[in-house]
């Protein structure tokens, strides 16, 4: 049993179990392709990218920059129990939806009311892909992967295989649904990607 008892107890414990994050290794490499990048490292660059590519989305005028930021910065919080699920892995996908919402329950559930069930939301909400808000979100969360490729080794890719009408698939439609200018910049990236051979046809 715990010795001391504070007002902020649960948000401590919360925050303190968000630290397991740090050790959540993703598919992705760093930049350098030096290693994995970390789950935590992902949710900072796209709270961060989000801010910069947000005069670019379509429907602007309806999306609140807040509040996409603060489903970023959360979205993520569920691959301490269920892992990282790489996008483009088909039976790995199967059924992610379901772990991702138990762990959400779980650690979300670590704080108290009305937070633990705004945070809840806000996960449901961007999985659903639905609100302009969630559109943009899911946006950034797609692209920046897709650019730490182009730019980086895109080792990710190429061991696994990854074709360009995967990416088209599943980054693009993403992508475009959110900004024009971000999908021409996508486009003309995923070309470079298979001229450069880090992608298949």
């Amino acid at each position: 049993p715990e010795i001391y008892t504070m007002i902020l107890q649960k948000e401590i414990n919360f925050i303190l179990a968000l630290d397991a994050l740090k050790s959540v290794n993703r598919r992705n490499f760093n930049l350098d392709n030096s290693r994995r990048e970390n789950t935590a490292e992902h949710s900072w660059q796209i709270v961060v990218f989000a801010q910069i590519l947000f005069p670019y989305a379509k429907n602007k005028n309806q999306i609140d920059l807040l509040r996409v930021i603060r489903m970023l910065s959360i979205h993520d919080v569920v691959e301490i129990e269920a892992g990282d699920t790489f996008i483009f892995d088909e039976n790995a996908m199967t059924g992610k939806y379901d772990r991702e919402l138990a762990a959400a329950k779980k650690t979300f559930g670590i704080l108290d009311e009305p937070l633990s069930s705004e945070f809840l939301n806000l996960w449901i909400e961007f999985e659903a892909e639905e609100t302009h808000d969630a559109i943009f979100a899911c946006a950034v969360d797609r692209i920046m992967p897709f650019l730490l490729n182009v730019y980086g080794s895109a080792e990710s890719w190429t061991e696994a295989g990854i074709k360009t009408n995967q990416v088209e698939n599943i980054v693009g439609k993403a992508v475009k649904r959110a900004s024009d200018e971000m999908g021409e910049a996508f486009d003309i990236l995923l070309k470079k990607a298979l001229d450069e051979g880090k992608l298949l046809e």
